[in-house]
């Protein structure tokens, strides 16, 4: 069972994990170019589509933007979408503190699609372990890609 960090930890550490509404991506001129220009790649149960663009939108302080999404075809109960989507949320909001250092030293904005893939409702603790190797991959792809273009 993986252990989750304590929120409620006697100090405050640097990374706020709060999921703000700086952080969700509603814009659909953004929605529509992360998914026609973004890349993409699987890791179950996600569907992960990102993109990094060059103008940080006017209202975004957060280096990364977020969207995710339970497909309605697969789960026809909104009770069972709604309960996933929270626990990716979840997972999200308490891992990206790996990715934010990373984007803020190479000063870039990514927007990030989280698709749920899975064909069974699984358990936080698996969606937490995946999410740990989502992120991870999303750096990978990033560094190869930006921090080896300005060397």
């Amino acid at each position: 069972m993986t252990n989750y960090p304590s929120s409620r930890a006697g100090t405050q550490s640097s990374m706020n994990h709060r999921f703000s509404k700086e952080e969700r991506l509603c814009s659909k001129r953004l929605i529509d170019s992360l998914f026609h220009n973004g890349s993409s790649f699987i890791m179950y149960p996600y569907r992960v589509v990102f993109l990094v663009i060059d103008e940080r939108p006017h209202k975004a302080e957060a280096p990364a933007q977020v969207i995710i999404s339970v497909p309605k075809r697969r789960y026809k109960h909104a009770v069972d979408r709604n309960l996933l989507k929270r626990r990716m949320r979840e997972c999200y909001r308490l891992q990206k503190s790996k990715l934010y250092p990373f984007l803020q030293e190479h000063s870039l904005h990514l927007l990030i699609a989280f698709q749920y893939v899975g064909k069974e409702k699984l358990l936080s603790s698996y969606l937490y372990e995946r999410m740990d190797g989502v992120l991870t991959k999303i750096i990978d792809e990033l560094a190869k890609k930006y921090v080896e273009q300005t060397d």
